[in-house]
């Protein structure tokens, strides 16, 4: 386990406000596709506040950070300007190979991201970390634009999570094609006082008591809840909200927040609310007509996303009733086969590229390669590459071949 990762998460909303005096003599000057996805406006609505078409200045940028319309994406106010005005960075070489069959590589999404070609992925999909919940193997600390350190998913607050969130899929959006799509399956969280495990099935084990039951202050990893700005103890955060609306502010369309309706509750107590039974998946994308093939839905197999005829309507609606894994493996947070399926199933065609930021076991990059597309798997963890390595090859074969479809697929949970 990295020792990068904060053994407490205390939700202390920083105080913190934007010091203009610092910024007064200052004759730099901004492109607005640079601004805009940092004050969360668009270029039309950025000439009518400033006037102009061309770069921007500093008084400009303040003018942008005043307005009503200003929303934060992954850059709080108070950094805006001196996030801007950082030393630029040499340009990481665009030099990642994309594969022919498919690739898995070790570390951290963002740095890796940053070395696929423009327009390189017809599809993102992923089920991410979720705030504050889990310990993941091999997690490993990363200095993030908002002047955290942290191992994505430990941060000190939601908003934290959400601004990290939100700065992968603004760099995912450079390598996305035109007509891709992200599919972005997202958890919420409460604000509650609890520990944090590495999987469903430690707090199963809690809740039933007996020789596995340790109290909160006995855990290695706690989360409090007291300290943030607003949320109280006890209260649901609203994440997948909010990484959809700042992901519109970024320039994206949000075409659909989709309810994936699981067959059985989560494993946690509750005396004051209802029981959870869902997730949620945000489809994003870079224009308004991306390619979607609906028809997908009826054309496939159940196991690789096609229509549940038990559970689901006709009709591809925006609630998806899919069970979920086994969660075999050592991966605590694995999604089910279908899920991904489907989602490569409507957005691409054969042949093109799929990406999973957060691959884990590899279950997307199976989908993948079991619809003849191309996969790109990318995870911190060794230990989950390797798992994910002995599934895709003992059911590819030979890595990087020319890829065709594949019939044989491995039973939904085992993957």
């Amino acid at each position: 386990m990295s020792k990068s990762i904060s053994r407490t998460i205390q939700p202390r909303t920083p105080v913190a406000s934007l010091d203009r005096s610092r910024y007064l003599d200052s004759q730099a000057r901004f492109s607005v596709a640079d601004v805009a996805p940092l004050v969360g406006m668009n270029a039309a609505f950025i000439r009518r506040v400033v006037g102009h078409n061309h770069s921007l200045s500093v008084s400009d940028v303040l003018s942008l950070l005043d307005q009503d319309a200003f929303g934060e994406t992954f850059v709080p106010r108070s950094r805006v300007i001196d996030y801007l005005m950082r030393e630029q960075p040499d340009d990481p070489e665009r030099d990642f190979e994309i594969p022919e069959r498919y690739d898995l590589v070790h570390g951290d999404c963002l740095s890796l991201v940053a070395t696929l070609p423009d327009a390189s992925v017809h599809c993102v999909v992923t089920s991410t970390p979720y705030w504050a919940m889990r310990v993941y193997k091999e997690a490993r600390a990363i200095a993030w634009a908002d002047g955290e350190v942290a191992p994505y998913g430990h941060e000190q607050t939601p908003e934290g999570f959400v601004r990290h969130t939100v700065e992968i899929i603004h760099a995912l959006s450079r390598v996305l094609t035109d007509d891709g799509s992200i599919w972005w399956n997202v958890m919420d969280t409460f604000n509650t006082r609890t520990q944090i495990r590495g999987n469903a099935v430690e707090a199963l084990r809690a809740m039933q008591g007996g020789e596995h039951y340790k109290v909160w202050s006995e855990h290695e990893y706690r989360r409090y809840s007291a300290g943030h700005a607003y949320l109280k103890d006890g209260e649901q955060v609203g994440i997948p909200a909010l990484i959809a609306q700042r992901a519109s502010r970024l320039g994206l369309y949000v075409k659909s927040t989709i309810t994936w309706a699981k067959t059985a509750t989560l494993p946690e107590p509750q005396k004051s609310r209802v029981s959870r039974q869902l997730e949620y998946v945000i489809h994003l994308t870079k224009q308004r007509t991306p390619k979607f093939d609906k028809e997908a839905y009826g054309r496939l197999s159940t196991a690789l996303g096609g229509r549940n005829p038990l559970l689901e309507t006709a009709k591809l609606s925006d609630v998806w009733v899919i069970p979920t894994s086994s969660g075999g493996d050592g991966h605590g947070a694995q999604f089910p086969l279908a899920l991904p399926g489907r989602c490569i199933g409507l957005s691409t065609s054969p042949g093109d590229v799929v990406l999973d930021p957060f691959v884990g076991s590899g279950t997307s990059v199976v989908a993948a390669l079991a619809m003849g597309r191309r996969g790109i798997g990318l995870d911190t963890s060794q230990e989950y590459l390797t798992v994910a390595e002995g599934k895709v090859s003992s059911m590819q074969g030979q890595r990087k071949q020319t890829p065709e479809p594949d019939v044989s697929l491995p039973e939904v949970g085992s993957v």
